[in-house]
């Protein structure tokens, strides 16, 4: 592919475009969005030429979606895949400051920006967003459209179910499993397994109407 085009004008997109420029591997670069608004305006130079139906016209583009929550990733690649774009389309972006030793896997459309630190034998699924500083140690699995911000610390053997959102600087126990579509609060400190959908804030964690109580107490 000879350039790359961000789907969604982000902050997201924004620190990825740093990345790839660092790393050279496209000689141009577009952005689509959903928002009109939007159409005709640039993203730090690069130029947002309209809707998602584009990624038709932009045939010789790979493609990489930069909408920071992974429930709105996970929508606009099934959108894509409406739109004709297959997994091997995906760009997959890993900033060089990144340790990701072999062994260890990075799926299609992810995202790994600086300073993340991978040990051995973890994964990555597809349309993962990792942030700066965030290390995963041995055999952690961490599902598609996962997001895991700044600073996020996971011990050996995590399980992080699709779409889960662990919030900066949180950490999570060793052999610890986290459900699909589940929230890990910011700070949080996560000891025990959170059930699929459940949001847990607080050292240690505690679901959020538990942790409610706790305060109202």
């Amino acid at each position: 592919m000879n350039g790359l085009l961000l789907v969604a004008a982000s902050g997201l997109a924004r620190e990825t475009l740093v990345v790839e420029q660092l790393l050279e591997r496209f000689d141009s670069f577009h952005v689509v969005d959903d928002d009109p608004d939007r159409w005709g305006t640039s993203l730090d130079s690069v130029p947002v030429v309209g809707g998602l139906e584009l990624v038709r016209e932009y045939a010789d583009h790979a493609v990489l979606v930069c909408a920071g929550r992974g429930a709105v990733r996970r929508s606009l690649v099934a959108r894509l895949a409406e739109l004709g774009v297959t997994r091997d389309r995906y760009a997959t972006t890993v900033h060089p400051a990144a340790v990701v030793p072999p062994g260890c896997d990075v799926g299609a459309g992810s995202i790994v920006l600086a300073g993340v630190v991978m040990t051995a034998d973890v994964r990555l699924g597809d349309h993962v967003v990792a942030m700066p500083h965030v290390t995963l140690t041995h055999d952690d699995a961490v599902g598609d459209f996962a997001t895991l911000c700044a600073g996020v610390t996971l011990g050996g053997e995590v399980s992080v179910g699709e779409g889960a959102y662990l919030g900066m600087s949180s950490s999570v126990r060793e052999r610890v499993a986290i459900g699909p579509d589940a929230v890990l609060g910011m700070g949080a400190a996560l000891l025990s397994d959170l059930p699929a959908g459940e949001t847990w804030v607080g050292v240690p964690a505690r679901r959020v109407a538990a942790a409610a109580r706790v305060r109202s107490g």
